[in-house]
């Protein structure tokens, strides 16, 4: 895995929620009850971008259809039989860092 550098959003106590590339992938940085998140940007069901949504209980809610994925494992709600990509986050002073595993660890089973 590697880690890279979050530009242009520095850690804070406050909700939120935006759309981030990292490593060529458009991300959903999450700041939700003092934690950080990192989802897949694109709602797998509608193809709507998942940072126009907002948060509740622990999930992250597409603004198109109510589908929602939650914050720590990316996975759908009952009965939608889905997920989104979720990334590991981590704070060095006043720097955020995602963790993208290649799909060559991810082949070699590294990740």
């Amino acid at each position: 895995m590697k880690w890279h550098k979050v530009n242009g959003v520095e850690p804070n106590d406050k909700p939120f929620i935006t759309k981030v590339k990292v490593a060529g992938k458009s991300i959903c940085l999450i700041g939700y009850e003092g934690k950080l998140f990192a989802l897949g940007s694109t709602c797998p069901h509608a193809r709507e971008d998942l940072s126009r949504g907002w948060c509740k209980e622990g999930k992250l809610v597409c603004p198109v259809h109510r589908f929602s994925y939650d914050l720590e494992t990316g996975k759908g709600s009952p009965g939608q039989n889905d997920y989104v990509d979720n990334y590991p986050v981590k704070v060095k002073g006043e720097e955020i860092y995602v963790g993208i595993i290649s799909f060559w660890d991810k082949l070699l089973g590294r990740g």
